[in-house]
């Protein structure tokens, strides 16, 4: 049996998400498929975190099952010291809006809202006024340049703008932790690096952050970069060290 690679940062702080030996197997018998092996990784606040390994290793999964979209088979996930594998539907559902910030690959945007009403609607649901959901609604819109698409619908926009609502959305309010699977993927360069630099400020202030990307330069925007293979933990680097490793895997391509 090997032992998982640990480079924690050394922090006063209390975790924003801890994942305890976090195990995900789907099928069974012949068909099973073990998509986590005994996964552990503490985040903490004001600390970037980007995932990165093959296609199948995992990554995705790991990121559903922190944002409480997915059970794992066996570990724990806890979220602001709440075990959420042990929350009811009500509970878990609460502590997404209020908490979580999770940005899909492929948007989950509501066809019949416009990109403000996306954007506040999960602000409403947790009971801030329509007024003030909407003001803060305008106010993210304005951070990814969009402001000028409020009252656009979502079949109205390109497929980069919706990305840039579902960021707007994942980041309005006080998200604590906030979750991206690939958030770049239908951006340009310019625009992915914009949409890194507020996700690394969200941070910065005290949020704490995981991203997944098959990219080097966009991992380079985060504290540490842990590496999936086959569903486990293989390594961990600090970005100090990263720096060189993922200017390497660039050069290759």
């Amino acid at each position: 049996m090997t032992t998982q690679p640990s480079l924690q940062p050394q922090k006063s702080q209390q975790p924003v998400l801890q994942l305890q030996q976090l195990t995900r197997i789907h099928g069974s018998g012949a068909t099973e498929v073990h998509a986590l092996r005994g996964v552990n990784l503490d985040v903490f606040p004001g600390e970037l975190v980007a995932v990165m390994g093959p296609s199948g290793s995992g990554k995705s999964t790991l990121l559903t099952i922190a944002g409480g979209l997915d059970a794992p088979t066996s570990g724990r996930v806890i979220v602001e010291r709440t075990d959420i594998t042990k929350a009811d539907r009500k509970a878990m559902a609460a502590l997404r809006r209020r908490s979580i910030g999770y940005v899909f690959q492929d948007y989950n945007l509501i066809p019949a809202l416009t990109a403000a009403e996306n954007i506040a609607l999960p602000r409403e649901l947790d009971g801030t006024s329509a007024r003030r959901a909407r003001s803060e609604a305008l106010a993210a819109l304005e951070e990814m340049s969009l402001g000028h698409l409020a009252d656009r619908f979502p079949d109205e926009m390109s497929g980069g703008q919706q990305q840039r609502v579902a960021i707007a959305r994942a980041l309005v309010g006080d998200r604590r932790l906030v979750l991206a699977d690939e958030p770049t993927g239908a951006l340009d360069s310019e625009t992915g690096e914009s949409v890194l630099a507020l996700l690394r400020s969200r941070c910065d202030a005290g949020a704490a952050g995981i991203l997944v990307t098959h990219e080097p330069r966009f991992a380079a925007w985060a504290d540490r970069v842990v590496f999936l293979r086959d569903g486990a933990v293989v390594d961990q680097t600090a970005r100090s060290e990263a720096d060189s490793l993922l200017s390497g895997q660039a050069a290759e391509r």
